[in-house]
């Protein structure tokens, strides 16, 4: 008996809607390989339907004062709270993602990010009232920018849909967001949580819209014409054909896109704790972020000793089922993401040695054992892009000049972390590091009040703190005659 594939929708003016023409796509569980669900497949319609209903909601929600911006947002996290079950399944769903670590990981840093850009709309800062003029005063207006495309990717479905539409909706902005068309559900839900509370507060439910669909779908979106800024999560290819889309009417653009993350370890780091936080922060959620400590860099004299003892925590991390309380990651996120993966280890060179993994596990699903790969040099392609999989790579370098020439020698700039007892070299490789975090003995710590995002071929603008939040706001200098 085949079972009934859930139906899920868009959400746009405050109605769950079919795609315009009926197109749906399948939706697959990647911790089974079945499909459990099917979604629209947007088109030009479906687009400008939704652009639309944010366009028609926008003058209402940008004219609210700051504090009942608050109050929805406020609710929406207690929302968040009271339906944290329905969240958790339906980004397990989505992802394959340990139901315990959902629970734990994800759950309560959303609800936190959502409370602080909802504290965050009522701080809008800028430069104070003066004269700069003999007999004019000038003020500065912070505004919101109007409607937002926003996109977001398959790794962190859920989160980084908070990440998008808080601050937008916190500055004064409505949004359209695009999930991947890999992880609807959690998106779709966020919509019902989101229209539910505007609803109740008496606004327009047309402040916050959600269309499934394809990268034909996310084009469609970036190059409408209402849209005044696009926003999005994912590939450098993908971050790039956004900037030229929105290059053709100067649309703002916010992205925020790959990393290859260097994670560098002197010879007086506790090698065992390094290692125990490194293999974390390298495997959690299949290594699938932007973030993850895959690169490590560790100084000549400890590496076998390293190597050996990083290993030996592959072999002990686990992957597996999402009601497992025991395993770190689920599986990747889906088929071509497995084949990608693959296609690494399978092209190694002669020179590197897998020390760890190196193969798909399981009977059904997309899982990838935890991996270590050694002897590698700083040309070879593991290296120098990002894998986005369970896969940890090691260099070894012989001295501070090495190791930051190697760690900053890629295309990417987003995050990295240095491993140090000494105070000084870990102030010196802050400096040198050519990224847009330096973690000093750890990796991958978020918190709200602090920016994440990176630079060369990682994007710019920043997502989290006060700086994420002026991303979504413009600057208007308006001054005025003191004679009457």
């Amino acid at each position: 008996m085949t079972t009934a594939l859930r139906r899920l929708r868009n959400y746009i003016d405050g109605e769950f809607r079919d795609a315009a023409d009926g197109r749906t796509t399948e939706v697959v569980n990647p911790a089974t390989g079945e499909p459990y669900a099917t979604a629209p497949l947007s088109g030009a319609a479906d687009v400008d339907a939704a652009m639309a209903a944010a366009e028609a909601a926008f003058p209402a929600w940008r004219d609210l004062i700051p504090a009942e911006r608050q109050k929805v947002l406020l609710k929406v996290a207690d929302r968040f709270e009271e339906r944290a079950e329905e969240l958790i399944a339906a980004e397990s769903e989505n992802c394959g993602k340990p139901i315990a670590l959902v629970r734990s990981e994800e759950i309560p840093p959303m609800v936190d990010q959502i409370r602080f850009f909802a504290g965050a709309a009522r701080m809008l800062e800028g430069r104070s009232a003066g004269e700069y003029m003999e007999g004019f005063t000038s003020i500065i207006r912070r505004e919101p920018v109007g409607v937002c495309a926003q996109v977001a990717p398959w790794n962190y479905p859920m989160m980084m849909a908070v990440w998008k539409f808080a601050p937008a909706l916190a500055a004064g902005n409505t949004v359209v967001i695009k999930p991947s068309d890999t992880t609807p559900a959690s998106t779709v839900l966020i919509a019902d949580i989101i229209g539910s509370v505007l609803d109740e507060l008496g606004h327009s439910r047309g402040v916050f819209n959600v269309i499934c669909g394809d990268r034909e779908t996310g084009r469609l979106m970036v190059e409408h014409k209402v849209p005044a800024m696009a926003s999005i999560t994912g590939s450098v290819r993908a971050g790039m054909q956004v900037a030229e889309s929105a290059s053709k009417d100067l649309k703002r653009v916010h992205l925020e896109l790959g990393g290859k993350a260097p994670v560098v370890v002197f010879e007086d780091t506790d090698i065992a704790k390094a290692v125990g936080d490194i293999s974390v922060a390298g495997y959690f959620n299949a290594g699938q972020d932007c973030t993850a400590a895959t690169r490590v860099l560790v100084h000549e004299s400890i590496h076998d000793e390293f190597v050996a003892a990083l290993a030996k925590a592959a072999s002990e991390t686990k992957t597996g089922a999402v009601d497992d309380e025991d395993v770190l990651y689920g599986p990747l996120n889906n088929a071509n993401q497995l084949k990608q993966v693959k296609g690494f280890i399978e092209r190694l060179p002669a020179h590197a040695k897998i020390e760890a993994g190196g193969e798909q596990v399981g009977e059904k699903g997309y899982f990838f054992a935890p991996t270590v790969v050694s002897g590698l040099k700083q040309d070879d392609e593991i290296v120098q892009h990002e894998v986005f999989g369970p896969v940890i790579t090691v260099q070894s370098f012989s001295d501070e000049k090495q190791a930051v020439q190697w760690a900053n020698g890629v295309e990417y700039a987003l995050a990295s972390s240095v491993w140090t007892k000494d105070h000084a070299r870990a102030m010196r490789m802050s400096r040198s590091l050519d990224f847009g975090c330096v973690w000093i003995n750890t990796h991958i710590p978020l918190v709200a009040e602090m920016p994440h995002g990176g630079f060369k071929k990682s994007g710019y603008g920043k997502d989290l703190s006060s700086y994420g939040f002026d991303d979504y706001t413009r600057i208007k200098h308006v001054m005025t005659s003191l004679d009457g």
